[in-house]
């Protein structure tokens, strides 16, 4: 049957994952880096991902596909979210993170900048330049077991604690943000009340920034969940 079903540009994912944390079906899923919709019938065509996409990259067709069939999710609902492997000759190693089955361990570490405390960072940088910022707080790290490759991915990282740091981290983000071209900002809180403060940071930022920027908050539970 021809209908409306969600298109990935890859070229334009920047594998946040924010959107297979918005899909509420399971159709998509973040594979060597980037955004996959795994099965036609898993989406239901509705979009609640592109909103999330901090870069654009998803977008409506309308295709041959197969119909949305809500039992099919339902049942891959049950089962752990097994991501492929993609290397042939080997065999998987299953670790298990905040409820969520990986396929292969990957510890290797997606930092890509030092330092990284917001307090410590210059306000002008080439690492900043067209570069898809994260601001994190502390705790989310230590929370979210995937958390490198979930969120610190393609970007580049800035932590901080609202409630430990007795300074404002407005003013310091917003030099950031107006010094630099900066293409996207993901920030991820805990979901406790003191960590209001960092997202809060950010929106004052980008207001007096005076830059329209694309911007999504993510919150982490205390046992270590995405929160819709």
């Amino acid at each position: 049957m021809k209908r409306k079903i969600i298109n990935i540009d890859e070229d334009k994912c920047n594998g946040c994952g924010a959107c297979s944390a918005a899909c509420h079906e399971g159709a998509i899923a973040i594979v060597d880096g980037k955004a996959k919709l795994m099965r036609d019938d898993y989406c239901d065509g509705l979009g609640d991902c592109l909103p999330q996409c901090p870069t654009g990259a998803i977008t409506f067709v309308e295709r041959e596909a197969k119909a949305y069939d809500a039992e099919a999710v339902k049942e891959n609902k049950k089962q752990p979210e097994t991501l492929a492997c993609g290397c042939p000759g080997t065999q998987s190693k299953k670790i298990e993170h905040s409820n969520t089955v990986y396929a292969t361990e990957d510890v290797s570490s997606k930092l890509n900048q030092w330092p990284v405390q917001i307090k410590l960072v210059p306000v002008k940088a080439p690492y900043f330049e067209n570069a898809n910022l994260l601001v994190a707080a502390d705790c989310t790290a230590y929370a979210y077991g995937n958390f490198h490759n979930k969120f610190i991915i393609n970007k580049i990282t800035v932590i901080g604690c609202p409630k430990l740091d007795s300074i404002d981290y407005s003013d310091k983000l917003m030099q950031i943000i107006s010094n630099n071209n900066i293409k996207s900002v993901t920030v991820v809180r805990m979901e406790v009340p003191c960590c209001g403060g960092i997202e809060n940071a950010v929106k004052t930022a980008l207001q007096n920034s005076g830059k329209f920027i694309p911007w999504q908050v993510i919150t982490i539970s205390t046992d270590g969940k995405i929160l819709d």
